[in-house]
């Protein structure tokens, strides 16, 4: 097992029209206005900038992160990162009834050396704080898209 390496994958379903969630998604800028963990995003050029993440346990994750696919027709988001987690991450969005199902992936191997000299006990604390992390994000969105008043 490669103890650096994570995979993650998250459904969201939300109660607003799939254009709707892809514009506020694609504005990551925006993210830390509604997304707790999400503490700072520096934008860099068109489509680059840098990340910085806090969750429950408390430690900083610094990122620098590309677009690699935005494609509204099919409504995918895709990102490419470096810095303290290297790999991708990948929103997909369909409908759903009248809503929305986000699909979040990602795939990271993990490059701040206190988590790597903290791997294999750390691991089952990692994965929680990631849960959390996603968690109060759903929470974030699903904020924003009610004082949006879309479906």
């Amino acid at each position: 097992m490669d103890w650096y390496h994570y995979r993650f994958r998250s459904v969201w379903d939300l109660d607003a029209a799939p254009d709707t969630v892809f514009g506020v998604l694609e504005r990551a800028g925006e993210y830390p206005d509604w997304w707790p963990q999400v503490r700072e995003v520096t934008p860099l050029d068109e489509g680059a900038g840098t990340a910085r993440f806090r969750s429950v346990i408390p430690y900083d994750l610094v990122v620098s992160a590309r677009e690699s696919r935005n494609d509204p027709r099919a409504r995918v988001l895709e990102m490419e990162m470096t810095g303290d987690l290297e790999g991708w991450a990948r929103w997909t969005l369909s409908a759903r009834g009248g809503g929305t199902r986000a699909l979040y992936e990602q795939e990271v191997d993990v490059n701040k050396p206190l988590l790597r000299h903290l791997a294999v006990a750390g691991r089952p604390f990692f994965l929680a704080n990631h849960a959390l992390m996603m968690r109060a994000g759903r929470r974030g969105l699903r904020d924003v898209l009610a004082r949006r008043h879309t479906v």
